[in-house]
């Protein structure tokens, strides 16, 4: 269960939200400028109070602290065990596609690291690309890339950013379903960001609904997404 309480400045943007997370899958939704970005970067330790950048709240996780600014408490990145992928992967350049997946398994031995990796890599449908530098790869393979190496260190949450706006429908679909069953089977918790009410109704997910900074509903997709589902079937129907 992810419980958070949050209250953040980004120049005139305000983010206040609070609310708990007991879903495996919650997708936020919300337009462009809602907060999305900027909730996800908080919860995973991205995003640290400065004096420019106010913030003030709480985030724990299966009942571990992971952020109390009450307490001057944030718990850097690396030891949240919480994995983060953003709209746009930073893959390290001087790596291929294998490396950039190993970077984060210097604990395994040789072995197990490889087999790690390309299983990670076999998820995320991308075995093809492991000698492939990112210069090298189209945006969606980037991604796919950047996926599995947010996985392989075997998080206990993953946080993803519009991960697969690069991705065709189709394949977007497919990726989520195998991901999806991946984090159910190794008991991950997943939260996703998008503007897509397609990704959301894809999966069944429990649906935050977001817009200019405060929560608006949270629920099963089917109802918290209705209205949006209905005019997305509307505009199909008069196409």
């Amino acid at each position: 269960m992810l419980e958070f309480a949050l209250d953040a400045r980004r120049g005139n943007f305000h983010l206040q939200v609070e609310c708990k997370l007991t879903s495996d899958w919650t997708v936020i939704f919300g337009p462009s400028g809602a907060g999305k970005s900027t909730l996800l970067r908080l919860l995973a330790g991205l995003d640290r109070s400065r004096h420019n950048k106010p913030m003030c709240g709480r985030v724990i996780f299966n009942n571990d602290t992971l952020t109390d600014t009450s307490r001057s408490l944030w718990l850097a990145p690396g030891r949240r065990r919480t994995s983060f992928v953003s709209q746009h992967p930073a893959l390290f350049p001087h790596f291929n596609a294998a490396a950039n997946v190993a970077y984060g398994l210097r604990h395994l031995d040789r072995v197990s690291r490889t087999a790690r990796v390309n299983e990670m890599l076999s998820l995320a449908g991308a075995t093809e690309l492991a000698n492939c530098r990112p210069q090298d790869l189209s945006g969606g393979q980037a991604q796919r890339v950047a996926l599995a190496r947010a996985l392989a260190p075997a998080p206990r949450l993953i946080l993803l950013d519009e991960p697969f706006s690069a991705l065709d429908g189709v394949a977007s679909d497919a990726l989520l379903v195998r991901l999806q069953h991946w984090l159910h089977e190794n008991n991950v918790q997943a939260v996703m960001a998008t503007h897509d009410v397609g990704d959301a109704l894809a999966t069944s997910a429990e649906v935050l609904l977001l817009s200019e900074g405060r929560l608006t509903a949270l629920g099963p997709a089917a109802e918290v997404l209705a209205f949006e589902r209905e005019r997305l079937a509307n505009r199909l129907g008069s196409t």
